[in-house]
């Protein structure tokens, strides 16, 4: 029988896999938990295949965008009852269409709620200017406290 070279018979660790993907052996348990992955056993050892660190991929992409894991898993299910991806690709691309609405709507609401502050924080600065000047530079030495805390979050 000729090796199928999209499907190599690599393994994977938990720790091979927890590195890689810079997640925790708590966080692929509850996915095994949940029915999403499917890893072999050796001894009390999981065994992870290419297509488990495959499904593993697609867990993390669908929670980065903001799946509910039962979405990501009607998502995988798909693909294991249709190997050529049409049923997943059609069902992925509804569910991604339904997170650009919902991730656009949030943007929105954001955006008005930063400008909602930002006229309040002009307001308060225009006051304090006239009343009582002296505590402006702690809103300002707060200001850089906060704007320093975004920034290493970013890093």
């Amino acid at each position: 029988m000729p090796h199928d070279l999209r499907r190599p018979a690599r393994t994977y660790t938990i720790r091979q896999l927890c590195l890689e993907f810079k997640c925790t052996p708590r966080a692929l348990r509850f996915y095994e938990d949940k029915g999403l992955l499917n890893p072999a056993r050796d001894g009390m050892n999981r065994v992870y295949s290419y297509q488990d660190r495959g499904r593993l991929v697609l867990i993390l992409r669908g929670k980065r965008v903001g799946l509910s894991l039962s979405e990501i898993g009607e998502i995988l299910d798909l693909y294991e009852a249709d190997e050529s991806g049409a049923a997943q690709a059609a069902k992925s691309l509804k569910k991604f269409q339904e997170r650009i609405v919902a991730l656009e709507q949030q943007k929105k609401d954001i955006d008005d709620a930063i400008a909602q502050l930002q006229t309040g924080v002009s307001a308060m600065e225009k006051r304090l200017t006239e009343t009582r000047p002296d505590l402006l530079p702690r809103a300002d030495a707060y200001d850089q406290v906060l704007r320093h805390r975004l920034d290493g979050a970013e890093a």
